[in-house]
């Protein structure tokens, strides 16, 4: 019986897409068709009458999961089959070798890389495709991540078979791939519940329409969810507040909007809507680990009363055309006064606030400087450091992306200037 659709993705190699339309040849008997969803199409060698069959869909608008979504909601077949990127069909497969007893069940690959082994789904119910749909570009931090968060959202068993099903005809081991799947193996993390401390994030956007509903999923795909997410749009001239609503459930993710102001005074708005004992700072135009709020609590659970800041790592993205570039980790140190603070080589983060002194200093400072724009956090951390201390944690769970766009990124001759303005 044939009730299987066949999609394979990302197949920028010509020789790589061969070898596994070829090797789909070994369950004909249930292939009803083969769809191959990629930005350009790839010419084949039509010498082959089983490549007849084969459908080339462009992404719709770029978009790799809208162009998905879509296509899978117009099959017929019982299951879809993903291979992507260098997959092929072992030779030892047999039409039987792909069985799933219950629409719950599905069937998965391990991709295996030096040490890591990344879950991904091979064959999936039709049906449960449907109800869950991938998400969009931009929602991810970059393409790897799709399946692997489509697995950790979905309310399934995932099983793996016993016999060798999949295997890859080349490994790509570069320092920007590896850091990847590092990230995306978060991914498959056991879920968690931490009382105490609690931990709220909270966001702040302005016209950060291609990267900030990123940093809106990355808080939701945590393996513990913050007791909070609240989020302002600052004014956008672009869609992007339209964009964030659709993530408001009203209770524990809220978003508001205010005329602009800049970030100060945005997130200061935020304030009075805090329940919880700690707050992070989440730029728009960044992103979080999955296991970020678990991370950050075990930091917290025991961290001194005078503490009111614990900070850690940042890892580095270089935003490229459709893509980041792995820049590095840069490591934080210890901050013992007001002199380490004005010294930092770079921004302090991930910033994690104690709530109570935050709001006994009346929130962000609204300082004069360029209107308040720029900043803000140093405003506020020299207000912190003069009576409280810091805490530096060596983690990694705070993602950077350097582009363009960025405020801070584009006024870096305003900082002395504004180092003049801080009173002492």
């Amino acid at each position: 019986m044939k009730d299987i659709t066949a999609i394979l993705v990302h197949y920028s190699d010509k020789a790589a897409l061969h070898k596994a339309l070829l090797s789909l040849q070994k369950i004909s008997s249930r292939i009803e068709s083969i769809v191959v969803v990629q930005e350009q199409k790839v010419s084949l060698n039509r010498s082959h009458d089983w490549f007849d069959q084969v459908q080339f869909i462009a992404t719709k608008d770029s978009d790799m999961g809208q162009t998905l979504n879509d296509t899978i909601s117009k099959l017929t077949s019982s299951y879809v089959l993903f291979l992507q990127d260098k997959d092929y069909l072992s030779s030892t497969v047999t039409a039987e070798s792909f069985q799933l007893s219950h629409p719950k069940k599905m069937l998965g690959n391990l991709y295996r890389n030096r040490s890591m082994a990344i879950h991904h789904p091979l064959l999936v119910h039709t049906s449960l495709l449907k109800q869950q749909r991938f998400l969009l570009d931009l929602q991810l931090p970059f393409q790897e991540a799709r399946f692997p968060a489509w697995l950790s959202n979905v309310d399934s068993s995932l099983t793996f078979s016993k016999e060798e099903l999949v295997r890859q005809s080349r490994k790509n081991s570069s320092a920007n791939t590896m850091e990847k799947l590092k990230f995306v193996q978060k991914y498959q993390l056991k879920k968690a519940k931490t009382e105490h401390p609690t931990l709220s994030v909270l966001i702040s956007n302005y016209n950060m329409g291609k990267y900030v509903e990123i940093a809106v999923v990355s808080c939701l795909l945590q393996n513990e969810q913050p007791d909070q997410l609240l989020i302002i749009d600052d004014g956008s001239t672009d869609n992007s507040f339209n964009q964030l609503q659709r993530w408001s459930d009203g209770e524990r993710v809220k978003v508001f909007n205010k005329k602009n102001g800049g970030k100060a005074r945005a997130l200061n708005e935020l304030l009075p809507h805090v329940t919880s004992d700690f707050i992070l700072e989440l730029d728009a135009d960044d992103w979080l680990d999955a296991d970020a709020v678990s991370v950050i609590k075990k930091r917290l659970a025991d961290l001194p009363e005078d503490v009111s800041v614990l900070y850690g790592n940042l890892r580095k993205w270089k935003q490229l055309t459709g893509d980041v570039l792995f820049k590095g980790i840069t490591k934080g140190t210890a901050v013992n006064g007001r002199a380490d603070l004005l010294s930092y080589r770079f921004p302090l983060g991930p910033r994690v606030y104690r709530t109570s002194l935050l709001k006994e200093k009346g929130g962000f400072p609204v300082v004069d400087f360029e209107n308040g724009k720029l900043y803000e956090d140093v405003s506020l951390l020299n207000q912190l450091i003069k009576d409280y201390r810091f805490r530096y944690h060596d983690f990694t769970v705070y993602n950077v992306r350097e582009h363009s766009e960025s405020i801070t990124k584009n006024n870096p001759a305003k900082w002395k200037d504004f180092l003049k303005t801080l009173d002492v």
